[in-house]
């Protein structure tokens, strides 16, 4: 027993599952007239924390409840807000409805994975909150049918500190989240572990590594290579630079890089460091891609005012415009030139928010390819 480690920083909870937490709370209430609480909830990875409740009230066919977000030791503009959620009852049938409350956005511009019109709730909160309520209405034998309205009080200000306004969410926040846990994030620390990945890979002497830029990518990757151990998974995130200097010193023969659309954009623009809030997709240089595939007069003037990257993809898509393929060829440019004369080989996959590879650059550096 060596003791706690106080190096370590502590993990926190997305603003998506302490929406959730607090729906399934005001729906057990509404339906039994009291609050479960502490109330617990399934991450989509199937664990079950726990969460006090920080407000609660039950009036006629509402009921409410919060949970005060704790961000762990990361640096989220969230950390410390009240996540409240108001649910109603609704007709037989009617389903689940969403609704955002005061601090909760409203999304106004295509290119996210939520519609216009829409609560900005995205698509894996979504999901967590009607498995949430599925679950008390299996548990108590009701219906299920009700809306759920999130808010978070001074979102709106929060808000600001956000991209949300570019991007065209207007009113308050987004409720995020893909696996429900917010992990610290620690530049150094998080490159760090890049290379002991690198290292422990070498001594185990594997011959191809993973990295992907976060969980959907690395999932189809692990399904386009399925031999592979978990040992040849590189924690990648946003820090492509970090992972493949470190290629560069200490060579593994294989390397699939895997991220979504946005992200390797960037990359193939030249940007090795992902994240959003150190490097920013040039939609001047996307259009100028487009306009160099033949892609029309509109394609290209719509590339240049987009919103998103993946109002990009989706247009050239629709257009039968194979950007994707050709921002996987210019990944492909980015990562040999910073891997230099390194004896690395380098696949890169390019995969959509649903986990699908829609192109990519073979290890022998051939055309990039659609995948269909």
């Amino acid at each position: 027993m060596t003791g706690e480690d106080h190096t370590k920083l502590r993990r926190g909870w997305t603003t998506g599952t302490c929406a959730a937490a607090a729906a399934k709370a005001a729906y057990q209430a509404l339906v039994t007239g009291a609050f479960p609480d502490p109330v617990e909830v399934t991450l989509p990875k199937g664990e079950r924390p726990a969460f006090a409740l920080a407000r609660e009230a039950l009036d006629g066919d509402t009921a409410l409840a919060g949970i005060v977000k704790d961000a762990g030791d990361d640096p989220d503009v969230t950390h410390g807000a009240l996540v409240l959620a108001r649910v109603r009852h609704l007709g037989a049938g009617e389903g689940l409805r969403f609704r955002a409350g005061a601090g909760v956005g409203t999304v106004t511009r295509e290119g996210l994975p939520i519609p216009p019109g829409e609560p900005a709730i995205n698509p894996v909160p979504r999901k967590m909150i009607g498995e949430a309520i599925a679950e008390v209405a299996t548990r108590f034998g009701t219906s299920g049918d009700v809306e759920v309205e999130i808010s978070i009080p001074g979102g709106e200000a929060l808000a600001e500190k956000t991209m949300n306004p570019r991007l065209g969410i207007v009113g308050g926040l987004s409720i995020l989240g893909t696996t429900g846990i917010v992990r610290p994030f620690s530049c150094a620390a998080w490159i760090a572990s890049i290379h002991r990945g690198i290292d422990v890979a070498r001594a185990a002497q594997l011959t191809h590594v993973i990295g992907a830029t976060g969980a959907t990518s690395e999932a189809a990757a692990r399904a386009r290579h399925p031999h592979l151990p978990d040992m040849a998974l590189l924690d990648m995130g946003d820090f492509a630079g970090g992972m493949l200097k470190y290629l560069r010193a200490h060579p593994v023969p294989r390397l699939t890089l895997a991220g979504g659309f946005a992200k390797l954009v960037k990359l193939a623009q030249g940007a090795l460091d992902l994240h959003s809030a150190r490097s920013r997709v040039d939609f001047e240089a996307l259009a100028d891609l487009l306009a160099a595939t033949g892609a029309s007069a509109d394609l290209v003037a719509a590339a240049r005012d987009a919103n998103t990257a993946k109002e990009v993809l989706d247009r050239a898509h629709a257009q039968g415009i194979d950007v994707a393929g050709e921002v996987a060829r210019g990944a492909h440019r980015a990562i040999r030139k910073t891997l230099r004369d390194a004896p690395v080989e380098v696949e890169v996959l390019v995969v959509d928010r649903a986990g699908a590879i829609v192109a990519e650059a073979p290890f022998d550096d051939g055309p990039a390819r659609c995948a269909s």
